[in-house]
């Protein structure tokens, strides 16, 4: 039986089964029961990036995966225009919480973390422009979701004809 997983800011949620969350918020990350009102703080460093720590040093797993992985897999689907629809649509960037969160990701657009990111010109991008709350509005409309993936496939061309 395949499980389908919904991440949402560093959260999944397994349908069907009793739901163990990772919540990330405030200063400390935690493993804890559905309760998301209750105050998980997430720590003040972002975490150490795969192979670059102590092997003596054991960073904590969740769900079977560190810290810095989901944190990468999250702030990756940032460059997806339509995740952030959905984000939009179930009022995520509504919230303080996240809005802050947002903020902590900001790691993610320096050495040694930027090596890490797949596309980081859409990621970047994406991230900074969640800053502004006008646009945290606005990517509720189809019509600037669509140009946001346009702008993505014209750079995309374009940076393919530079190699040729």
């Amino acid at each position: 039986m395949a499980m389908q997983s919904m991440m949402v800011y560093g959260v999944d949620v397994f349908p069907g089964q009793q739901q163990q969350i990772i919540i990330l918020r405030d200063s400390k990350m935690a493993t804890s029961q559905v309760d998301q009102n209750a105050p998980v703080p997430m720590e003040t460093s972002p975490p150490v990036p795969s192979g670059e720590h102590d092997q003596g040093d054991k960073e904590p797993i969740y769900g079977g995966f560190t810290r810095f992985e989901l944190e990468l897999e999250f702030v990756q689907s940032l460059a997806n225009p339509y995740y952030l629809n959905h984000l939009a649509a179930q009022k995520f960037l509504n919230k303080p919480e996240f809005v802050a969160y947002l903020a902590y990701l900001q790691y993610w657009s320096r050495p040694p973390y930027l090596k890490y990111l797949m596309y980081p010109g859409p990621t970047l991008r994406h991230l900074e422009l969640l800053r502004q709350e006008q646009f945290r509005q606005d990517i509720i409309s189809p019509d600037l979701v669509q140009r946001l993936v346009d702008d993505n496939m014209r750079a995309a061309i374009e940076w393919h004809r530079g190699e040729a």
